[in-house]
């Protein structure tokens, strides 16, 4: 998918933000329509108080479907959406753009770090997040001092700070977490 819109560039933090994902599919012939539509939806929702950003991503491939993303500070912020008068409206009023609501999910903190694509299944308590996260620090941790380290301990704090932060952060992205929930998969999805 190619990304139309860049207003937020973070992950929300565990800290009760919640991200709403839509997938909607458009008839081929309807895509400017739609986009019309959507931009005028995500950017209303934009002016909601608590909301926190926004996404657009088209499909990758013709025929794929469209992705809306919305942030929210919380749960609530996000059902003052959802019950307003001025998302009503944009859905009273999108005759002629052919599209189709096929999925929506909400995302809330860590989760989105534990979800397995395509499911709907919700996400593991959080003391499971938590002992699997720690799971995946460590061996970061340990590997990032012993190997970084040496090479950092002459710059300011600040600087080998941020050094860390960023290599860390994209190692539990990209890496550690999603082979510890692959990993852990069984016990995190145990009731």
């Amino acid at each position: 998918m190619a990304l139309t819109d860049t207003s937020e560039h973070t992950v929300p933090a565990d800290n009760g933000e919640v991200s709403l994902l839509i997938a909607r599919q458009v008839e081929p012939g309807y895509e400017e329509a739609f986009e019309d539509w959507a931009r005028g939806i995500l950017e209303t929702a934009a002016s909601f108080p608590d909301h926190l950003g926004y996404g657009l991503f088209r499909p990758a491939a013709e025929g794929a479907p469209w992705f809306l993303v919305h942030r929210f500070r919380d749960q609530g912020a996000l059902e003052r959406w959802q019950a307003s008068a001025e998302r009503a409206a944009f859905f009273a009023n999108c005759e002629g753009h052919h599209h189709t609501e096929i999925a929506r999910r909400e995302l809330h903190g860590m989760e989105t770090w534990f979800a397995k694509p395509g499911t709907t299944r919700p996400a593991p308590p959080r003391w499971k997040m938590a002992i699997s996260s720690g799971l995946a620090i460590f061996p970061i941790s340990l590997l990032g001092n012993a190997l970084l380290g040496p090479f950092l301990v002459d710059l300011p704090f600040v600087v080998r700070t941020a050094a860390f932060t960023v290599v860390f952060s994209t190692l539990m992205t990209y890496v550690a977490m999603p082979a510890v929930s692959k990993l852990l998969r069984p016990w995190l999805t145990r009731g």
